[in-house]
This record gives C-alpha cells, sequence and structure tokens, in this order.
C-alpha cells in the first residue's frame, strides 16, 4: 500500500509533495499522517538540490480535514495533551525550517490542522471551488488550535481578524478566505498546479521569504473580546478565553515563546469535560449522517435499490408550520401544492413564503433570483388540484385530531397508492391518524419543529403500520431538505415533546408555588439553555403548551398534569408572545416581566428557592422522561436522545446532551 504521503523532485528543484492516505476518502491528521509528514519533510531536508516546495492533495473534496478527534478524544491527561501539541507544533514548524519557499495549494476542506500546516508556509494558494472551505473550527469542539494557529494567524492577518476568525471557529468559503488574508491567491481548480509553479519560481529569488509579522494597535481589544466571550459562554466553556489568552500573552513574544504559551493552554483544554462532551456532539451529528430505519424492521428485508425521490410535495395547511415547511421543500427545489381552506388563509401563507425568501436574500443566503423562482415553485390554492401528482403529502393543520381524520380520508381518496401521507402532528399517535387512511402502511410523521427556517430537526414517526418502503422514502427526503432526523415509535408526544412539556409544565407549577420567573429563568439560563423554560412557554404559545400538555394527561394520566398555572394563563387569553403578554410583557423586540402575573396564577406567597434545587427539579423532570420514552422504546439508545435535546431544544452542548448530563451527576 502506498504511503499516505509521497514526494517527487523536478528539474527546476521543485519538490511536489502530494497528500492522499489510501485508506481513506479524507486527509486527516492521524498518527500514521503525521509520522508520515515528518518523514517527509525529514527527507526533504536532506534535498541537495531542493529549491522550493508545493504541497498539495490528490483527494477531490479534502485537502485536509485536521486532526483525527477520536485521537485527541482518547487523550485524557494534561501531559499527553501538551505532548500531542508539541509533536504536531515541531512537524509543522520543521517547514520553516527548510530554508526554501513552501507553497500550499488548497482544493476541497481545509480545517483545522490542514489549515495550520498552510499557516506555516510561506504562500497559500486556493481554488475558488464551493468545495474549498477554509479555517479553524477547533473552538466549536472546545479546543483551541494547537498547533501554531494561535499564533501564526495573528501575525498573518493581525490581531483582530485572527480573534474574530478563531473565536467564530467556522469554515468559511475560499473567496471568504482571501478577503479575510487567510489566502494570499484564488484560482480556478484547473489553475491550482501551474500558478503554484509560477509562485514557487518567483519567490525562489526573494532573499526574505516571509514577509514580516503584522502589527495592529490592539487598544481594549482584548477586553472588549473578554467581555463579549463571557457574555455568550456565561463562563461555561474554557476554550475561547484560553485562545484569547494565547494571543494576546503571545502576540509580541517570539514564535517559539508563544508556540509553547499555546501547547500549555492546549493541555489544559483538551481534557476538560466540556472538551470531551464537545467532542461527543461532534460524533453525534457525524454518527446522524448514517441514520435510518434498519433496526425498526428487524424482519423486513431492505430493498436493493434506493428510495424513489420526492419530487413534488404537498402541504395541507397555510398557518406558521405549513407555510414554513412549504417555503422549506421549495428552497431545497421541490415543486410544492400549498392548501388551506379559506382564500385569505391562502394569501396569508404566501405572505409568510415571501418574507422567508426575502430574508434569506437579506442574510445573503441566496439572490433575488433565487427568492422569486422559490415563490413560484409553489402553487397556492383552496382546492385539491395537482395533489393527485404528488409524491408526498405533509398535513399541518390544527392540532385536534377530529380535523386531521377528513384531511386523512380525502387524501387516501386522491392520493396515488403509493404516494406517503405524513402528518406534522407534535403529540397526536400516528395510528390513531392511520386509522381513518387507506393504505396505513404509508401513513407517518415527519415532524417539523418551529419554526422551521431556523429549527435544524426533524423526527420521523413510524406509527404500528407503516410500512418500511414509506419509512425510508420519507428518511431520505429528510436528508435530502437538509434536516437532521431521530426516527421514534408511535407514542403520545414522542420524543422532544414528551421530554421537553412536562419540563415547561413543571416550571409553571414553581411559579404557582410562589418561585419567581427571573429565578427560574435566569437558573436555566445560567445552566446553558438557550432560553428559560418560561420564556420558551411564551416563544411556542401558552395556549399551544396547554393544549399539548391535555393530550399527554389524557394518555398518560396524573403524571402529566396540566399545570393549574398553564390552565389560568389560557384561560385569560396570556398566550405568550403573539398575544403580548404571557409571563413576560412584549412590545417590538422589548420585553419585560408580566406585572399582572402574580394576580392570575400565584397561589402561595413568594418564596425563594435555590438555584441548584431549580434546576435539580426540573432537570430531573427531563432526566426522568427521558428514561421512560428509552425504557418503552420511543428511540432506541440515549445517544439518540442526547442528539434530538440538543437539536430540538438547544440542549447545551457543552454539556453532551442530557443523558450524557445524567451520567455525570449520576442519574
Amino acid at each position: 500500500m502506498n504511503p499516505p504521503i509521497t514526494y517527487s523532485l523536478d528539474a527546476d528543484g521543485i519538490a511536489w509533495v502530494v497528500l492522499d492516505d489510501p485508506t481513506s476518502k479524507a486527509n486527516v491528521f492521524k498518527r500514521e499522517f503525521l509520522a508520515c509528514f515528518k518523514e517527509v519533510l525529514q527527507s526533504l531536508g536532506k534535498e541537495s538540490t531542493l529549491k522550493a516546495v508545493i504541497i498539495l492533495s490528490a483527494k477531490e473534496t479534502i485537502f485536509i480535514a485536521g486532526a483525527d478527534i477520536r485521537w485527541m478524544y482518547d487523550i485524557d491527561s494534561k501531559q499527553a495533551a501538551y505532548d500531542f501539541a508539541r509533536e504536531g507544533q515541531s512537524t509543522l514548524d520543521s517547514l520553516t525550517r527548510l530554508n526554501v519557499p513552501v507553497i500550499v495549494a488548497i482544493h476541497g476542506a481545509c480545517a483545522g490542522g490542514g489549515y495550520e500546516l498552510a499557516l506555516a508556509c510561506d504562500f497559500r494558494i486556493a481554488s475558488d471551488s464551493p468545495k474549498t472551505q477554509i479555517g479553524l473550527p477547533e473552538i466549536s469542539l472546545g479546543l483551541i488550535p494547537g498547533w501554531g494557529g494561535c499564533v501564526r494567524l495573528p501575525r498573518l492577518v493581525g490581531t483582530k481578524g485572527a480573534l474574530d476568525h478563531i473565536l467564530k471557529a467556522q469554515l468559511i468559503p475560499s473567496a471568504e478566505a482571501l478577503k479575510a488574508g487567510l489566502v494570499d491567491e484564488l484560482v480556478a481548480p484547473n489553475l491550482l498546479k501551474e500558478t503554484a509553479r509560477a509562485a514557487a519560481l518567483r519567490l525562489m529569488g526573494q532573499s526574505d521569504k516571509r514577509p514580516a509579522p503584522t502589527v495592529c494597535e490592539v487598544g481594549n481589544l482584548f477586553a472588549d473580546t473578554r467581555k463579549q466571550v463571557l457574555k455568550r459562554t456565561r463562563g461555561h466553556q474554557p476554550a475561547p478565553l484560553k485562545a484569547l489568552d494565547i494571543v494576546e500573552q503571545g502576540f509580541l513574544k517570539s514564535t517559539a515563546e508563544s508556540l509553547e504559551i499555546e501547547a500549555r493552554a492546549f493541555s489544559e483544554v483538551l481534557p476538560t469535560p466540556e472538551c470531551k462532551n464537545l467532542m461527543h456532539v461532534f460524533f453525534l451529528r457525524d454518527a446522524n449522517k448514517k441514520a435510518g430505519v434498519d433496526a425498526w424492521f428487524p424482519s423486513v428485508a431492505a430493498s436493493s435499490q434506493k428510495p424513489p425521490a420526492i419530487k413534488r410535495v404537498g402541504v395541507i395547511g397555510a398557518g406558521v408550520m405549513g407555510s414554513g415547511i412549504a417555503q422549506w421543500c421549495s428552497l431545497r427545489g421541490h415543486e410544492v401544492c400549498l392548501r388551506d381552506v379559506k382564500p385569505e388563509f391562502v394569501d396569508g401563507g404566501m405572505k409568510k413564503i415571501d418574507a422567508l425568501f426575502q430574508e434569506g436574500v437579506k442574510r445573503g443566503k441566496l439572490s433575488s433570483e433565487q427568492a422569486i423562482q422559490g415563490v413560484a415553485r409553489i402553487k397556492a390554492t383552496t382546492g385539491w388540484d395537482g395533489f393527485d401528482a404528488c409524491d408526498l403529502v405533509i398535513e399541518a393543520v390544527v392540532e385536534d385530531i377530529n380535523i386531521k381524520r377528513p384531511v386523512f380520508e380525502h387524501l387516501s381518496k386522491i392520493m396515488r397508492p403509493d404516494a406517503i401521507l405524513a402528518t406534522n402532528t407534535s403529540a397526536i399517535p400516528i395510528d390513531e391518524i392511520a386509522s381513518c387512511a387507506t393504505n396505513p402502511e404509508r401513513v407517518l410523521g415527519i415532524h417539523f419543529f418551529n419554526p422551521v427556517s431556523r429549527m435544524p430537526m426533524v423526527e420521523i414517526l413510524l406509527g404500528p403500520r407503516t410500512g418500511r418502503p414509506a419509512a425510508e422514502t420519507s428518511t431520505a427526503f429528510v436528508k435530502a431538505i437538509g434536516k437532521p432526523l431521530v426516527v421514534c415509535k408511535d407514542s403520545p408526544g414522542f420524543l422532544v415533546n414528551r421530554i421537553l412539556l412536562p419540563y415547561m409544565n413543571d416550571a409553571c407549577r414553581l411559579v404557582m408555588d410562589g418561585v419567581s420567573v427571573q429565578a427560574i429563568d435566569d437558573t436555566l439560563l445560567e445552566f446553558g439553555m438557550p432560553m428559560g423554560p418560561l420564556r420558551l412557554s411564551d416563544e411556542v404559545g401558552v395556549d399551544v403548551c396547554h393544549h399539548i400538555m391535555r393530550v399527554l394527561a389524557h394518555y398518560f394520566g396524573d403524571r402529566m398534569k396540566v399545570s393549574e398555572a398553564l390552565t389560568r394563563m389560557n384561560d385569560a387569553v396570556l398566550k405568550g408572545r403573539k398575544s403580548g403578554k404571557g409571563f413576560y410583557c412584549y412590545e417590538g423586540s422589548k420585553e419585560t416581566l408580566n406585572p399582572d402575573l402574580a394576580s392570575v396564577i400565584q397561589s402561595n406567597p413568594p418564596r425563594p428557592m435555590p438555584p441548584d434545587e431549580i434546576r435539580a427539579r426540573l432537570m430531573g423532570v427531563m432526566i426522568d422522561e427521558a428514561n421512560m420514552c428509552l425504557k418503552e422504546g420511543v428511540v432506541r439508545t440515549p445517544d439518540e436522545v442526547d442528539f434530538a435535546m440538543i437539536m430540538g431544544t438547544g440542549f447545551p452542548t457543552f454539556r453532551g446532551g442530557l443523558m450524557r448530563y445524567a451520567r455525570s451527576i449520576g442519574k
């Protein structure tokens, strides 16, 4: 087997170093890859005719995807982490000691350690392909760039630019990387080698091959950035602050001194629980790409052919959910039929859809022409024209079985026998809906979360009569429209709402008991949730929460009893943001505590409750319900619960997910 890195020396004295791991579709800095790179650099140092080096990848979509995360995950001591950082630094630093120009030609993803390699080179050329994405994403894994990224990037683009990029932890397109100074030149992929060769020949004649470090005025940059980081992370994540410290301490020191500071800092973040948890989430995301339905149909053989592609989608209901689903499907290239019962409902839905497309234009996610085409792909109607040609119909009407049943009865009559009938229900069991449809094996749930354009996850809900073909086709469709998914067994509330709503409901009980709204929400914000449970109730809609809890109480009895607070607020039409008042008062973008709330729901005198007690009680509700879901087989593994709660509720990633957090506290 060929080694992962090879080189050849041409007649001009240019060494062409080719990265091409034969054991993988991607180049990754594994132990063997790093050792081979070290050997190649040692060999190059002995070449008497060497005049320049060009480094490039033979992979179609990857330059180097960074260091092996599994390798780093298994490092559990500060000394081992320090040794890892120093070994990588030393290897890349060998590039700077070759005393000849080193050019890197980047095509495909160039992430983490891959870009740190590029930073150790003299000249960086990137292809203008959409496949070429560049950057240092380590902070998102609870890490810091530890192979020279925190040292060399400030010297290349200045302190502020380096901090912006390191702390955002995002891969950026090559054109953006050029603008930010992360690369020096941008060319078409077919011109990459030719341009790299020209750069090598040009740089050969320069006596000083390395430009002087970029210097900038920092002023209050570090203090201001530290405040921003603490505000965003509430101090829960050590990596951003460590990266900031390295740049601040090392920028005016020598490269060697700065690399030592970086290695020490790396050794302090890699073994932390926050880092391991964020890596765990990375593994969850990676595993989810392969999510399927095999485990749910053990006795039914998988088809030898790919599931048929969904081309035309029908959506029933033009409210917030229906219009959001229609817009997302159209955005991903599908023809959509959108139906509601009244012209004004249809018109309102199309206005929402147009606003979503215009928001995408404003944010630079799509062009005006693409927005126009997206709206044009949606045909709105109060009739049923076009639905007989749909491959999939998603019902998104009012959450009432008596309204949903007639929809499915009619769809059964007008749709093709092989067309899939899906419901977006958030709590009603799938089999109750499927029982009124012909061919119940083609009925399932495709549960989007609100707002569809921003909430990433979808639950695929399998009823007891759902067939494998419908499940496979729907799973492929959800992946094709860019949504991660969790497959759930038919059960009231399914997974996310089954866990989340009791948590919100119990927070309402605390208010009834005299605990302040602010104390409850502040505690969960401090824990890391994106918003407190009472603020979330306002956002979802108090009336919606009340309805879902009534559905859950119908199936699960007193264990899911609706809190008196929700009932009273619902009766008082305190629906939350959409009515202007709930637990909070809303005026535009401003929100304040509702001063009249106590007169509506508080039954007991105000009483303080320690944050630890609030957190333990509300997290305990979620953990207990999640364990019941696992016991009942709603999902199959704790990892699926973790992924669903992170993607569906914003559960803090630095805690690794609900079940991982439960294990950390012994529950």
